[in-house]
């Protein structure tokens, strides 16, 4: 590819993702042209086209395949993932996938090794892991300063919606599961990227009641090798003013939680503020847009060679502890990992 030619990227998947996040952040860009889109909708892909003068509107599979697509976002439906993303690599693209990356450990190594095998930029739709205040979270556990971490907490409610939820995510052959899928695996994320992914040892939960055929709320405990506890509680069913997300960190000596981004250490024998200040999202940007803007920056100069992208070599232990917490749910028991 010319280092000066603009990206060639098409989007397979076409819904409210797609049309807050990832169209309209690519459609302004210098260095990308949004050539194409898939759905399997193809009135609402044709729309979207208009609205941001795709040239493109192709099947799934003819997008994958196009020989003028470099890149490839997608936006499908969760069990489509590891097939699209590996036909995607495996025909030499670059690939962005939402999350999960795949419905299990083992489909998220394969579409690792594929992009190995392939060289090419693979990158999954993790924004919280931008979000300035994370990264901020983030580098105080790694740089210790509060100690050794012996817990972490973690939460996403979001109010309750079911006429805007789309009707696969109640089919758990599509979905992979309810709110601890849905919600669960970038909450999780969030809680085990911030302390550095440590190696699980075992974990119980509970699901929550059910809409159709996925739970609509889970709570979670997990103990890491080294005896960290990590808890979590999701729902998708929450009947509130807004949505509700919270982390922390409670190390040996000091805490850590977000949001609003707090630190505090232990200094001269009492708890001491030690919070950084935090940029502002530019031009009045939500903080949730702004972070996916910063993602898909950080996929963009991947693929032109600017900065060094590293495989999501995590994602297996993600979706192995997603697997053993549905496990210990159904067995109503302590699942070792």
């Amino acid at each position: 590819m010319n280092d000066a030619a603009p990206i060639r990227l098409g989007v397979v998947g076409t819904g409210a993702i797609s049309q807050i996040v990832h169209v309209p952040i690519f459609a302004e860009r210098e260095d990308v042209a949004l050539v194409a889109l898939a759905d399997r909708d193809p009135h609402k892909a044709e729309t979207l086209s208009r609205r941001f003068e795709v040239p493109l509107v192709l099947d799934a599979q003819e997008l994958i395949e196009a020989d003028d697509v470099d890149a490839v976002v997608l936006c499908t439906p969760n069990a489509l993932h590891e097939a699209q993303a590996v036909a995607a690599l495996e025909a030499g693209k670059h690939v962005l996938v939402e999350r999960p990356l795949a419905l299990t450990a083992e489909g998220a190594r394969r579409v690792i090794e594929a992009a190995d095998k392939a060289e090419r930029v693979l990158m999954v739709g993790m924004p919280h892991r931008f979000r300035p205040e994370v990264v901020a979270l983030r580098d105080f556990v790694a740089g210790a300063e509060l100690g050794e971490v012996h817990a972490a907490h973690g939460s996403w409610m979001t109010r309750a919606s079911p006429a805007m939820r789309s009707k696969w995510r109640q089919d758990p052959a599509v979905a992979g599961g309810g709110a601890l899928m849905d919600l669960g695996i970038a909450a999780l994320d969030l809680c085990l990227w911030v302390i550095g992914y440590p190696d699980m040892k075992r974990v119980s939960c509970v699901l929550g009641a059910k809409e159709g055929r996925v739970e609509t709320a889970a709570t979670l405990m997990a103990e890491t090798v080294d005896g960290a506890v990590l808890t979590l509680a999701v729902s998708n069913q929450l009947f509130a003013k807004e949505d509700r997300y919270y982390a922390r960190v409670l190390g040996t000596e000091g805490t850590g939680s977000l949001p609003p981004l707090q630190v505090f250490r232990q200094a001269g024998g009492r708890p001491m503020d030690i919070t950084p200040r935090q940029p502002r999202p530019r031009g009045g940007e939500n903080p949730y847009t702004n972070a996916y803007r910063r993602l898909l920056d950080e996929f963009v100069r991947g693929i032109l060679g600017t900065v060094e992208t590293e495989l999501p070599r995590e994602q297996p232990a993600l979706m192995a502890l997603i697997a053993a917490a549905y496990r210990a749910a159904e067995a109503g028991r302590e699942v070792e990992l």
